[in-house]
């Protein structure tokens, strides 16, 4: 009895596993475009975030209105694809989308408001930003601070094909942006890990300290016992012209 409790155990998934067999069990359609369709909306914009649960850098939403005449295939989660597989459908979907875009709240912000009010902030501005502008919206679990009409889907990005294009787009312009910063903050392997929490990135973070671009509000970061300022050295030369820089390089033209 107890070996079989034992081996019940040790086949129990971690929460993020079972979560991940969950979407790979979910089928991505236009149902829910072709309801809102039937409902008289004709540009109907998916919206998705990227990077709730990262400890450094930006939050990023995108928001895509596809063509109801253009099928994309292979649109899904965007945790669900390998990289190279989301740069070629992100490079698909601004192609053959009717319109598209991005935005960003960043650390500090994130920091001042809390990282799911900032999600919200950042899809609401994405389809602001959008023309021609949406008349419906499919978001993934949030409702937005707009008049629009909307719907909220649980677990949207895995079953909407409007969603799933936002997470694609949103998760392609994060990565290349926390990408651009690695050179910069070298010590937490930012190019791998995307700013998420992985050993490598805790280890650095307990033994360094976090950079001005870790989310400070986060408990990995504030918990660890090494103060910001040791990273000081890192930005010694003109520190406030290198942010510039850097942040006028990862901006998104509206």
């Amino acid at each position: 009895m107890a070996a079989k409790a034992k081996s019940a155990r040790a086949k129990a998934l971690s929460p993020s596993a079972a979560k991940l067999r969950l979407l790979k069990r979910l089928r991505c359609t236009l149902k829910f475009e072709k309801l809102a369709w039937q409902s008289g909306a004709r540009m109907i914009a998916g919206v998705d975030e990227v990077g709730r649960g990262s400890l450094f850098g930006p939050v990023v939403a995108a928001a895509v209105i596809l063509d109801p005449d253009y099928r994309i295939r292979g649109l899904r989660d965007s945790k669900l694809l390998l990289a190279e597989r989301r740069e070629i459908l992100a490079e698909r979907i601004r192609e053959h989308c009717i319109a598209w875009a991005i935005a960003a709240v960043d650390a500090a912000r994130i920091d001042q408001i809390n990282i799911y009010q900032a999600s919200r902030v950042a899809m609401r501005d994405a389809v602001m930003r959008l023309e021609p502008g949406p008349d419906h919206l499919l978001i993934d679990a949030l409702r937005l601070d707009c008049e629009l009409p909307q719907r909220a889907i649980i677990h949207g990005d895995a079953l909407s094909a409007s969603i799933a294009a936002a997470s694609i787009l949103a998760k392609v312009e994060r990565d290349r942006m926390v990408r651009q910063w690695d050179p910069v903050f070298p010590l937490y392997g930012l190019a791998s890990n995307k700013g998420y929490s992985t050993p490598h990135h805790l280890a650095a973070l307990r033994q360094h300290g976090p950079s001005p671009l870790h989310r400070q509000s986060f408990a990995p970061v504030w918990n660890n016992p090494v103060p910001q300022e040791v990273l000081a050295f890192m930005l010694e030369e003109k520190p406030e012209a290198l942010l510039e820089e850097m942040n006028e390089a990862t901006a998104q033209p509206a």
